[in-house]
């Protein structure tokens, strides 16, 4: 190391030294202040108020009807069907069908076939195969075939509305072309 490169590192230390005996200083005056703060303030935060006491009430309607149970809505259904222009009269009085059990977008259209005259559909649910003709009914919305033509099966539909109201309409399956 050189001389002046030593005069300068010494400097800085004595300099660094003077600093931290100032800062020694300072800090016992801080901490007088501190002290006398402490003495001066008083801390101002109201008591707690005791928690309010929890009183259990028994649940009592365990013994009650479920209003979510399947027989309470099919009587509701049944009661709204009885209605001087209500479509679902008939629908609820007939045995259900096998596809009624699949939603119509779990079903898909894989061909038609005609016997004797007569057009039938082939529709795939759950990679099993059925054929169904006109006046069959499918779909969880009492959906009833009303047309089978080569490439599609048209559907009337009972649906409610927003106002509750029972509504026929009409919808389609489509032909599904096989992916190659």
């Amino acid at each position: 190391m050189t001389a002046p490169y030593r005069l300068l590192r010494s400097a800085a230390a004595i300099v660094m030294a003077g600093l931290l005996a100032a800062c020694s200083a300072d800090h016992d005056e801080l901490q007088q202040w501190m002290e006398q703060q402490r003495r001066e303030v008083k801390a101002s935060v109201p008591p707690l108020q005791p928690p309010k006491r929890f009183d259990p009430e028994a649940y009592s309607s365990l013994q009650a009807v479920d209003p979510f149970s399947q027989q309470k809505l099919s009587v509701a259904l049944k009661q709204e069907a009885r209605g001087p222009n209500s479509v679902l009269a008939s629908e609820l009085n007939r045995r259900k069908e096998p596809l009624e059990a699949y939603p119509l977008d779990s079903m898909s259209m894989v061909g038609s076939v005609s016997k004797q005259g007569r057009p039938f559909a082939l529709l795939r649910v759950d990679n099993l195969l059925y054929q169904v003709k006109t006046g069959d009914y499918l779909g969880q919305n009492y959906g009833r075939i009303t047309k089978i033509a080569e490439t599609e099966i048209a559907l009337r539909e009972i649906i409610q509305d927003a106002a509750g109201e029972w509504i026929e309409r009409t919808t389609a399956l489509q032909l599904q072309e096989r992916a190659r």
